[in-house]
Parts: C-alpha cells; sequence; structure tokens
C-alpha cells in the first residue's frame, strides 16, 4: 500500500511539472483574442487513468505553477475549474473502467469512451467560460469587449474552442496511456483488462 502510495505520488509529480513546462514549449493556436495550446491538458488527463487523488493534486499544483510562474491570474483560474472535470471524470473511471476498451482491446474508435470524452469536454468549457466572465467583470465591471462580439468571445472561442481543444487533448492522453498500459501498470487500463478476463472467463463457465 505504502509502495503504491508513494508511486502515485511521483506519478502526479511528475505530471504536474509536464502540466507547467508543456503550455511554455508548445505551438499554440491563436485565433484572437483566445488562445489554445496543444497538449496542455495530456498530463492531468492521463493523471485520471490513475486515481481521483492524483488527478486532484495534478490539477492543484498545475494551478500553483502557474500561479508563482508569473502568468496571468485567470490563467491559473481557468486552470483551478479543472479540478472538477478531472475529479468528476476520475471518479467515473474508477467506477466504470471498462469504457477505455472496446471488445477487450484499446482503440482511439472506442464509442463509449468519445461520449464521456464528449460530456467532460462540456463540463471542462462550462467552466472555463464562467470562470472568465466572473473574473472580466470583477475586474473590468463587464464582461469585456471583443472583437465579434461577446458572445462571439464566450461561448464560440471559449466554449466551443474549448470542447475541441479538450477532445483533442483527451484523445492525445488515451492513446499515450493506452500504449504504455502495454507495458506498464495504468490503473484503469488495469481493472479493465481484468474485467474483460473476469467476464471472459465466466462465459466459458456457463457453456
Amino acid at each position: 500500500m505504502r509502495n503504491n502510495s508513494v508511486r502515485h505520488l511521483t506519478i502526479a509529480a511528475l505530471l504536474i511539472g509536464l502540466g507547467i513546462m508543456i503550455p511554455m514549449v508548445m505551438p499554440k493556436i491563436v485565433i484572437g483574442p483566445a488562445s489554445f495550446t496543444l497538449a496542455s491538458h495530456v498530463p492531468l488527463f492521463i493523471a485520471m487513468f490513475f486515481s481521483p487523488a492524483v488527478a486532484i493534486a495534478v490539477a492543484l499544483g498545475t494551478t500553483f505553477g502557474f500561479l508563482v510562474s508569473g502568468l496571468p491570474v485567470v490563467i491559473a483560474l481557468r486552470a483551478l475549474t479543472h479540478v472538477i472535470f478531472a475529479t468528476i471524470g476520475a471518479l467515473y473511471l474508477q467506477k466504470n473502467p471498462q469504457i477505455v476498451l472496446q471488445n477487450g482491446q484499446f482503440t482511439l474508435a472506442n464509442v463509449r469512451f468519445q461520449m464521456y470524452n464528449v460530456v467532460l469536454g462540456l463540463i471542462h468549457a462550462a467552466a472555463e467560460v464562467v470562470v472568465v466572465l466572473a473574473f472580466n467583470m470583477i475586474n473590468l465591471g463587464t464582461p469585456g469587449t471583443y472583437d465579434g462580439g461577446v458572445f462571439y468571445f464566450y461561448f464560440v472561442l471559449l466554449g466551443f474552442g474549448g470542447v475541441i481543444h479538450s477532445l483533442v487533448d483527451y484523445n492525445i492522453a488515451y492513446f499515450v496511456a493506452g500504449t504504455l498500459s502495454k507495458h506498464f501498470d495504468i490503473p484503469v487500463f488495469t481493472k479493465a483488462l481484468k474485467l474483460q478476463k473476469e467476464v471472459a472467463g465466466n462465459v466459458k463457465t456457463a457453456r
């Protein structure tokens, strides 16, 4: 039990480091005034395949990292909202690990996982829209003035754009975790394989 805790703590620390570093080095897609950094959420999404505790630790750790690195406060606040979808998603994976496999195999064309991905993407984007809107209204007294209008900025760029960004990053994380699970213990994938073997064993017994 202690070894497992140390392992998870080490993994969380590594993922926090990656979560802080990636936004600084990866290319950004800029659609003014919004910008989207490719793979910026990948470490957090990978953490969700380990446990809710690891996911929460990575979300809080990256938030603190952004806060002390001199980035705008609103970026740290957006990162803080990640605790919401990370907790929900990680808890769901703990209870339903089988969704990471389709017919016993890892594949990106996994309908159940992609439906779960879409729901998390909506939660992810909605939380960020709310925090940016609240921050701007507190800071400016208004939602702000943007080219294309407030609706375009919040609901098209941050909202729809945020969902697409989340979907892409989670698929990258899913691919990385699924590939690594063939050689290392990624808890959710390990549980899914165990359940798959139990189901196959029960079918053979029934016959």
